[in-house]
Parts: structure tokens; C-alpha cells; sequence
């Protein structure tokens, strides 16, 4: 696969969490001009990793192998796939290999960076528009959370077109789409994918996409960096072989159910933004972007952001042991929450900036409980 990414390896970008959030929350930065400082799992934690990865490759296969068959039914033989850096890096190399394994094809593959409120990376669709017919590209990303990435994919492909730009369609494919916000996905349950459960050491020691014009220019990719220096933590093997070792076992179900996927109800509702609407109103948040539904996005608040609290919808969920040790680690409570249209939700703690510009009480303080 080629990575569609400007290195930044040797830029200082990383912050503090409460600092970074500050200044998220603020307006002062954008979240895409800084890195949150790389999360690096204890033995506990990295044991939990693998046991989740052993339990539910399976279902993982399952999906991969039901998303690329409805990708290639609908889209033809010739797509190109350009996942969303960096949760749908390795979903797109393992849409991939269930192309090739099972159909003989030898499909292209990209790494792009799109940024909620800023867009997709101008430079690298000008550049697959120059190597590839830009309708047969195909963008991948791992889950849906409430459907920012693919509201905000629709309208910056929207825009370029508009602009007289190549036409690409907005047909995002994802493995699970609990929100609702797409129609190409291999399930709509929300269940755990392993690779939410670390950052870099899962995605090719690739960090999360950069977009900072203190180091990129108008002809640039989007940024990123690539952490050499955890490289004996790395796991993104061992994760993309875990997985196609199930293929085989999950072909003949996968094939079996690939006419009933694609003729089910696949609108798109957009019902989990919906829900976490709801949600924000019942527990007084100020906006949805504080408001992480599903396993991976809650896995995400946990990993990288300053959390307020996990809600779940039942106790002790399998799925969910990995957010128990995250949230004990972190000292987050975990909040029963029957009636979740998720499995669970993660809720980013708000800070209070004063009028000084400090940086004051949080959370239930600010109206959060």
C-alpha cells in the first residue's frame, strides 16, 4: 500500500492531554494541528489485547470478507481502495487480501487523511485522480461512530466536484456501521474491532493525520509520523494475520449470506446521530463532538482524550473489557445505561476556560451532571 502523507517524524507535535484538550475545547487549536502523547499499554493491558484479538477474529473475518464482497458487487472488480488514515488502514489491507485470496485481484491501496471540519486531503485525491479512474475509488474506514466522518466525507467530495475537481463517490465502506451513516458495511453491530484497542502499534507505527500550516504547505499531503521507536510494541502484523488466518473459515457463510447483505435495508438513517443527540440533552453537554458512541470511539476518548465517563449498556459486556481496565487505569467511572442505542458511549470531560484564559473546573462543574 502507498501512504498519501507528508512525514513529519522529526516535528515536535505531541501535548499533554489536559493541555491539548484545553486548547481544543478553547477554539485556540484545532485538534488536527497537535498529536496526543502515544498511549503505551502495560503487559496487563497488552495480555487483554491479545485475548480480545483471539476472540473475535473471527467475527472480524466475517466482516471483513461480507464489506469486500459487497464492495466488488457493486462497485466491480477494478475498484481502488483509499482507507481513511488511520482507523481504515487496516481494514483496507485486509480488504485486500480477501480480494486476492478469493478473487485473484491485486487491487491498489491508499492511505488518505480526512479531517472533521477541515475535510479530505485536496493534494492526495488530486494525486489518485491522476493514477486511477476516480470512480472506481473506493474509501475505507474501520466503524461509524454517530457519522461525522462520513457527513464530512460527503460534503468535501462535494465541494471539489463542484469545483470542477475530480468526481470520487462517497460510498464510504466501513466493518461496522452501528450509526447507521452508511450503506456499505460487513455488520450494523456495534462490536468490538481489535484494532481500536491500541493507536500507532496497530495502524503501522503511523500516528493519527497532521494539519498544521506551520508545516505543511498548499502542495503538501496531509502530515503524520511514524514512530520507529516503538517498534518492539508493534502488533500490526500480528493483528492483519490473526485475522486472514480466519478466512477460510468464514468463507463459505460469507458467500452464503453476500446476496441477503446486499438486498437488505441499507439506508442510511443516520439514526445514531440521533441518539447521541439524546444523549447530550440528557446529560447537559454542550455538542455532539463531546459525545463518543460505539466501542471503538469510546475506545478512542479513553486512549486520547480527557474522559468524563463510560456509559454501557449492560454490565460486564465481553466487548468491553478492555474500556474496564482503560477506565480503572484512568480512574473514569463506568455508568449503567440501559436503554443505549450503542453498546456504549464515551463522554469527553469539558473544561471551564476562564476569562483570563485559564483553564479552570471541569466536568460536572460545567453543567456536565
Amino acid at each position: 500500500m502507498s501512504w498519501l502523507l507528508t512525514d513529519l517524524s522529526s516535528v515536535d507535535l505531541e501535548g499533554d492531554v489536559r493541555v491539548r484538550e484545553a486548547a481544543i475545547q478553547s477554539g485556540r487549536r484545532h485538534y488536527a494541528e497537535s498529536l496526543p502523547i502515544e498511549y503505551q499499554p502495560d503487559p496487563a493491558y497488552q495480555r487483554l489485547f491479545t485475548r480480545v484479538l483471539d476472540s473475535s477474529a473471527t467475527r472480524l473475518a466475517h466482516a471483513v470478507g461480507s464489506v469486500t464482497e459487497l464492495v466488488l458487487a457493486e462497485r466491480g472488480s477494478a475498484v481502488v481502495l483509499a482507507s481513511l488514515a488511520r482507523a481504515g488502514t487496516p481494514i483496507g489491507i485486509l480488504m485486500r487480501r480477501w480480494a486476492h485470496r478469493f478473487h485473484g485481484l491485486d487491487l491498489p491501496h491508499y492511505a488518505v487523511s480526512i479531517v472533521r471540519g477541515r475535510g479530505i486531503d485536496r493534494v492526495a485525491l488530486e494525486y489518485l485522480a491522476a493514477h486511477h479512474d476516480p470512480a472506481s475509488v473506493v474509501f475505507v474506514d474501520g466503524w461509524t461512530g454517530k457519522g461525522a466522518i462520513a457527513r464530512e466525507l460527503t460534503a468535501a467530495l462535494r465541494v471539489v466536484g463542484e469545483a470542477a475537481g475530480p468526481r470520487f463517490s462517497d460510498d464510504l465502506a466501513v466493518l461496522a456501521d452501528p450509526g447507521h451513516s452508511v450503506r456499505t458495511f460487513g455488520t450494523r453491530d456495534d462490536f468490538l474491532i481489535a484494532s481500536a484497542c491500541l493507536n500507532s502499534t496497530v495502524s503501522g507505527l503511523v500516528s493519527r493525520t497532521v494539519l498544521t500550516p506551520d508545516h505543511l504547505g498548499p502542495a503538501d499531503f496531509h502530515g503524520a509520523k511514524f514512530y520507529r521507536q516503538l517498534a518492539g510494541n508493534d502488533v500490526s502484523g500480528v493483528l492483519l494475520d490473526a485475522v486472514s488466518d480466519h478466512f477460510a473459515a468464514v468463507a463459505a457463510d460469507v458467500f452464503a449470506g453476500a446476496a441477503s447483505l446486499a438486498t437488505s435495508d441499507r439506508r442510511v438513517s443516520f439514526a445514531g446521530w440521533a441518539a447521541v443527540e439524546q444523549i447530550r440533552q440528557q446529560y447537559g453537554i454542550e455538542s455532539v463532538n463531546f459525545v463518543k458512541p460505539g466501542v471503538g470511539e469510546a475506545t478512542r476518548v479513553l486512549l486520547r482524550r480527557l474522559p468524563w465517563k463510560i456509559l454501557v449498556r449492560e454490565p460486564d459486556h465481553p466487548d468491553h473489557a478492555h474500556l474496564r481496565l482503560l477506565a480503572a487505569q484512568r480512574g473514569v467511572p463506568i455508568e449503567l445505561a440501559p436503554g443505549l442505542a450503542y453498546s456504549c458511549v464515551g463522554l469527553v470531560r469539558r473544561l471551564v476556560t476562564h476569562a483570563d484564559g485559564t483553564d479552570g473546573a471541569d466536568g460536572a462543574d460545567a453543567g456536565q451532571g
